[in-house]
C-alpha cells in the first residue's frame, strides 16, 4: 500500500523554499533615480547633478542607456546586486511619474529606492544621504513625495551652493557649472558613486555613517 502522506509536507516546503528565493531575488534588486531635465540644453546644469552621476556610474561597470517607458534606462550588477538606474524623461517637475512606474514594474521595494538629486543648502560637493526628509523645496524631490504619498525614501543630496541673488534660484540651478565648480566636479562624483555601491551592498545605516563626512 502506498503512502501519500508526506507529498503535502514536500509541496509545502518547496513553496516555501521558492517564495523566500523569490523574496531574496527582489531585496537585490534596486532602484536608483537620478534626477535631472531631459535634452542637451540641461546636460551641464546643477539640476542635473543625478544624470550625471548616473552616467558615471554606468560607464564604470560597462552599461549604457537606453530610452524606456517615462525614462533612459539601464541595468547594471555590482556584487551579486542588480542595479536598475533611471534617469527621467518627464521633465522635473513630473519625476514622481517615472520612480513610481519602475518601482511597480520592477517590484522593487521602496527601502531599495535611492534618489539622487542637487540641494542648494549644502555647499558645492557636499554629499550627504538620508532615509527620509522633506522635499527641501525641490521640485524633483515634491513630486516623488507626492506620487508616492511618503517621505520614507532614500536620497542622496550632491550639494550645488547658493552663490544666487535673491529671487534667482531658478536661474542658478539652471545654470552651468563654473570652471572651478567643473574642475572638482569628476572627483565628488567619484565619491557619490561609493555612496549608491555602498547603499546597495551595505545598507542605509552603514553607508550614512561611512560616507556622509567624506
Amino acid at each position: 500500500m502506498h503512502n501519500f502522506a508526506s507529498s503535502a509536507p514536500i509541496q509545502s516546503a518547496w513553496t516555501s523554499s521558492r517564495s523566500e528565493s523569490i523574496c531574496n531575488f527582489a531585496t537585490m534588486k534596486y532602484l536608483i533615480v537620478g534626477l535631472g531635465n531631459p535634452g542637451e540644453k540641461y546636460a551641464n546644469t546643477r539640476h542635473n547633478i543625478g544624470f550625471r552621476v548616473l552616467e558615471a556610474l554606468a560607464k564604470e561597470l560597462n552599461g549604457s542607456f537606453a530610452p524606456g517607458k517615462l525614462a533612459d534606462t539601464c541595468e547594471v550588477k555590482f556584487k551579486g546586486r542588480t542595479l536598475l538606474l533611471i534617469k527621467p524623461t518627464t521633465f522635473m517637475n513630473l519625476s514622481g511619474k517615472a520612480v513610481n512606474y519602475w518601482l511597480q514594474h520592477e517590484k522593487i521595494q521602496k527601502e531599495n529606492l535611492l534618489v539622487i538629486a542637487d540641494d542648494i543648502a549644502l555647499p558645492f560637493g557636499k554629499l550627504r544621504m538620508k532615509g527620509k526628509g522633506s522635499d527641501g523645496g525641490h521640485n524633483g524631490l515634491k513630486d516623488i513625495q507626492a506620487v508616492l504619498n511618503s517621505v520614507e525614501y532614500t536620497r542622496l543630496r550632491f550639494g550645488v551652493g547658493n552663490e544666487f541673488h535673491p529671487g534667482r534660484q531658478s536661474d542658478y540651478v539652471l545654470g552651468e557649472w563654473s570652471s572651478e565648480e567643473a574642475r572638482e566636479l569628476t572627483d565628488r562624483i567619484d565619491v557619490a558613486k561609493e555612496f549608491i555601491k555602498s547603499f546597495s551592498t551595505i545598507g542605509l545605516q552603514l553607508t550614512m555613517t561611512n560616507w556622509n563626512n567624506k
